[in-house]
């Protein structure tokens, strides 16, 4: 540099203007070095705030609760009615999730509205995955037609299914107000499956192939998936067109397909590198199994119920069995999978992990309480869905957690 400067304007002018432009190279740094001094006393650098696990903690009390009534909310299924059919104890319902070293906010309907304004969510799933779409059109319909929330009015949704389905499994809710619209598509094995017309309650799982509802993919901004609870039943499985194995089904083959778990692993592998391939755009949810055993004094065919009234506290143990551990393990490693390959591509896939905190709620079931005492019903005790209002409306925290985020 200082040649050139002897070149153009001789020796000293040089040394000079040479002396100029190193003080401003160090005076321009003097900024970033100051930002790495020591905090003048009294201040503290800024420690960098740790992330929220919402899904490790306890339930802890909040009288506050609940949030709805069956009087209050006309969306709920009667199995999970608990309060309209006579439920005797209520004080299982004033318990809130509160996470270890942090807070999970209760859900806020307006804010939940907002978040979503022009979007479409779709839930695909099982009676879980409607049991939790029912919670959440209860939450949100505490708020009226009369409120109003930064201009933007707060409405009932319109049943926009089909003319002629009523008792359709899918459902279309739509919030006009907010421009909003919630699917609920049935999908208890998230893959292809057919009941036998010969064999009523025996299913053809088509393991490698995904489900219809991957057809109205591009309607979605959110996608929330969960299954588990199907993949007790009797089936055959099939890939690329054979039979491969099959669970509590006589088989002429031989294979060691014969378990609930490959099946299990091989619906969300499928669904999920079925999403990658076709790269949605939107926000894919995985949501964990919900305990299957909460049942006591006997299996679910054999008189056991679900009686107690309160949640497990933090210093009980309690465990997943070896079934649901097993699909527990299943569903995170194939999301773990999936969420790899789905971030290589620009593709939005959380986890939705409730599994433990459900665990702790034993008390939040219906039982008995889904039809009055003297019905006929071939229904057992019902330790599977959660009464509403109930434990589940803290997925819905969780849920607006997710999307906020």
């Amino acid at each position: 540099m200082v040649l050139c400067m002897k070149l153009l304007f001789g020796p000293a002018t040089a040394l000079f203007l040479s002396a100029v432009i190193l003080l401003s190279c160090f005076t321009n740094l003097f900024p970033y070095l100051n930002y790495y001094k020591s905090p003048a006393p009294g201040y503290l650098s800024p420690e960098p705030v740790p992330k929220c696990d919402i899904y490790r903690g306890e339930w802890v009390p909040d009288p506050g609760l609940p949030d709805y009534t069956n009087e209050t909310c006309s969306y709920i299924q009667d199995h999970q009615n608990c309060m309209f059919y006579g439920r005797p104890d209520l004080e299982f319902l004033k318990w809130r999730w509160k996470p270890d070293g942090c807070d999970l906010p209760r859900f806020d309907p307006h804010k939940f509205l907002q978040v979503v304004s022009n979007k479409t969510l779709a839930f695909v799933g099982d009676s879980l995955a409607r049991n939790h779409y029912q919670s959440l059109l209860c939450l949100l319909s505490k708020a009226h037609v009369s409120d109003f929330v930064h201009g933007w009015q707060v409405a009932l949704p319109k049943d926009m299914t089909e003319p002629g389905k009523p008792h359709d499994k899918n459902k279309i809710m739509y919030y006009a107000g907010y421009n909003f619209t919630i699917y609920i598509l049935w999908s208890p094995f998230l893959i292809r499956a057919e009941e036998m017309t010969d064999k009523p309650g025996v299913f053809r799982l088509h393991l490698d192939e995904p489900d219809a509802w991957l057809l109205s993919l591009p309607r979605f901004d959110y996608l929330l998936l969960s299954g588990a609870n199907w993949f007790t039943r009797q089936a055959y499985f099939y890939e690329r067109g054979q039979l491969v194995g099959g669970l509590y089904v006589p088989l002429n083959i031989t294979t060691n397909l014969t378990t609930n778990f490959y099946p299990h692993r091989m619906a969300f592998r499928t669904s999920l590198r079925a999403l990658n391939g076709l790269g949605f755009r939107g926000k894919v949810i995985v949501r964990t199994l919900s305990p299957m055993s909460h049942f006591e004094g006997g299996p679910y065919n054999a008189g056991g119920d679900c009686k107690r009234q309160r949640p497990y506290f933090a210093n009980e143990t309690v465990e997943l069995n070896d079934l649901e551990q097993g699909f527990y393990r299943e569903q995170v490693e194939e999301f773990r999978e999936a969420e790899k390959e789905a971030a290589a591509r620009g593709i939005d896939m959380v986890l939705m992990d409730p599994t433990a905190a459900m665990l702790k709620r034993p008390d939040g079931h219906p039982s008995r309480y889904g039809h009055w005492p003297n019905e006929k019903r071939s229904m057992y005790n019902d330790c599977i869905h959660w009464c509403l209002p109930g434990p589940i409306d803290a997925w819905n925290d969780m849920l607006l957690h997710i999307l906020s985020h």
